[in-house]
């Protein structure tokens, strides 16, 4: 059930972000392709940054990314993958790596997309063998989300050979890994086409030596432990691209009003169907979050919302330039075009949605 008060957290989260995300330090982050650090922190001290209030982050992130994406997913993200640790660390682990993340103290990446397997993720070559009481890990990570300013990562590596081709899945383990260790080196990738303000980097783990007790749950598991994560971090990222529709609606509504259109069909038409699709993207985010807060999470509901809302960030992002022409490309709105994108890859393509939706639905019949 959506909180009675989810409108006052709103109001709070677009008045930090219009009073925070100011022009200059959007073009600062974005120019430079620098972490915002500052804007975290006070993200943080304000409250935002709160797993106890899932609400509260759900509409934090929708209206910090409605003024500006790159800020807005950079100040909110410091606690990424942490929901690991919570469902399946131990009493060690949480105490060492998760309480300080939610104390503000440090921050936390998920690794585990690789050069050659993305939305597969069964496919990834990084191994974790057993070396005495402890393990080594090599391997390689890309496009990985607080890559160069994560004081850890929750890694996914392969720690025993698959029992078949059908069950690539098993054997995959998930260790904590500290950025400081010797063997780990942090690559920042510039030149995105958006989200520039985000750290994502290219991870490289040489010989590096892991504890035994940096295992994540049980040897073997990780893969379990990735999609369940998945069902969590689909939400958010589908809140990301609603708020990133929300922005570029409030663009387009303003130029129309600001050229003298209100009375020009197309314009009213093009307005209309904007509207209509951020909205029904709310009510299936909305709907897929109040069930993952329940405890009771549906995968179909979840990647419904995760590509429907991914889908029309694009959409309507790209009508909105459509119908502004260079006064759109050469304001705010070309940015969130580009930021936009995106929305559609990270944590599984619209395509791997597809696939989790019609095979649940053939399996449920």
């Amino acid at each position: 059930m959506i909180p009675e008060n989810l409108d006052e957290l709103r109001g709070k989260a677009r008045e930090f972000a219009l009073r925070e995300f100011t022009e200059e330090k959007i073009r600062k982050y974005e120019e430079e392709e620098k972490y915002p650090e500052e804007i975290r922190r006070k993200a943080f001290e304000a409250g935002f940054l709160d797993m106890s209030n899932p609400w509260g982050m759900l509409v934090a992130m929708e209206e910090f990314c409605r003024v500006d994406p790159g800020l807005g997913i950079s100040a909110l993200s410091a606690a990424f993958g942490s929901e690991v640790i919570m469902l399946f660390g131990s009493d060690y682990l949480k105490k060492k790596y998760l309480e300080p993340v939610l104390k503000g103290e440090k921050i936390s990446g998920f690794a585990v997309t690789e050069p050659s397997a993305g939305s597969d993720v069964a496919g990834i070559r990084s191994r974790l063998e057993r070396r005495g009481k402890g393990y080594v890990l090599n391997g390689e990570k890309i496009f990985i989300t607080n890559g160069t300013v994560a004081n850890h990562f929750y890694v996914l590596a392969r720690s025993s050979p698959p029992p078949s081709p059908e069950k690539r899945h098993h054997g995959m383990t998930m260790v904590v890994v500290e950025s400081s260790w010797p063997g780990f080196e942090a690559e920042q990738m510039k030149g995105k086409l958006g989200m520039r303000a985000t750290s994502t980097a290219h991870l490289k783990f040489r010989d590096v030596e892991v504890p035994e007790e940096n295992v994540i749950g049980e040897e073997g598991k990780g893969f379990y432990y990735v999609m369940t994560f998945f069902d969590i971090s689909r939400i958010h990222v589908a809140t990301q691209a609603l708020g990133i529709a929300q922005g570029a609606l409030d663009m387009f509504t303003e130029y129309i009003i600001n050229n003298g259109l209100n009375n020009r069909e197309t314009y009213q038409f093009a307005l209309a169907d904007m509207a209509t699709r951020v909205h029904a993207a709310r009510l299936l985010t909305y709907d897929a979050a109040d069930r993952l807060f329940k405890f009771a999470p549906d995968p179909v509901k979840t990647s419904m919302a995760k590509y429907f809302a991914g889908e029309t960030a694009v959409y309507v992002t790209d009508l909105a330039l459509k119908y502004t022409g260079m006064q759109g490309v050469t304001s705010k709105l070309e940015k969130f075009y580009r930021d936009a994108k995106i929305e559609e890859i990270w944590e599984g393509t619209n395509e791997v949605e597809k696939l989790v939706i019609s095979r649940m639905l053939l399996k449920k019949r």
